[in-house]
């Protein structure tokens, strides 16, 4: 009899606790997550180049040469006819040819001086040349020399009367000679010598030249200082008008000074 009574009271506990199971839930329903696209990342901060390195630095072109604008306080003009700037040299003037004429006294660096004979053709190689004929009297020997190598090969006039005045001068100056090798200094004023230049030519003489007293010359010294001399004395009797044993005594004079 009591059995039935039982689980009817049962029945009405579950009942009830269903109901304040259900009170208690939430009354809004779970939100299932939705699909959201990730933010875009934001873009790298723009950083600063680093500056250039050594092998940068010299790997980089040069930047080109400000030029001042024509008329602005830094612009200069060109001189006219000059090529390059204001700081360019000028253009350097062809020498003019020296013309020769029959019996004109002329020095050749290894022969001395001579005597112009004239201005002949002759024929070499199928060509025709203009040639100086040179004669020197002392040597019995007749020099041609071609018209267009007359500069290059170191013929000329007489000196001038300003140029032999400076080897006199010289020849007043003191003896240079240098603490070295015989051998090595004759070289030298040979080379002197033929070079036809009046006052290295002096200068051999005067350095070679002995007064009372000093210690006598060696043979080779003995023919290198002649040399030399019979040199300068011929090219100033021929600027004198002299012959060549008052030149040598004129200047023997000059080396007494010194």
């Amino acid at each position: 009899m009591h059995k039935p009574v039982a689980s009817a009271a049962a029945g009405r506990a579950a009942e009830a606790g269903r109901a304040t199971a259900a009170q208690l839930a939430p009354s809004t329903p779970l939100a299932t997550p939705l699909a959201t696209s990730s933010p875009a990342p934001a873009p790298p901060a723009a950083t600063k180049p680093a500056p250039p390195g050594l092998a940068e630095a010299q790997a980089a072109p040069p930047l080109p040469a400000a030029v001042p604008r024509v008329g602005s306080p830094g612009h200069s003009p060109a001189a006219p006819g000059r090529v390059g700037g204001p700081h360019s040299p000028p253009p350097r003037q062809p020498a003019k040819p020296v013309e020769f004429k029959t019996g004109d006294h002329v020095v050749y660096p290894t022969h001395g001086v001579g005597t112009v004979q004239g201005i002949e053709s002759m024929s070499a190689a199928g060509h025709t040349l203009q040639v100086i004929v040179v004669t020197f009297d002392e040597n019995r020997m007749t020099l041609r020399v071609p018209v267009n190598k007359a500069a290059s090969s170191g013929l000329r006039k007489l000196a001038t009367d300003g140029a032999m005045k400076d080897a006199l001068d010289t020849l007043r100056g003191k003896a240079r000679i240098k603490r070295t090798m015989w051998s090595r200094r004759a070289q030298e004023y040979e080379a002197k010598i033929n070079s036809g230049d009046p006052v290295a030519i002096a200068e051999v003489v005067r350095d070679l030249h002995r007064n009372a007293g000093q210690p006598d010359q060696s043979f080779s010294e003995r023919q290198i200082y002649e040399q030399a001399m019979d040199r300068l004395a011929a090219e100033l009797a021929a600027i004198d008008r002299t012959d060549k044993v008052q030149a040598t005594d004129k200047l023997l004079l000059h080396l007494k000074q010194g």
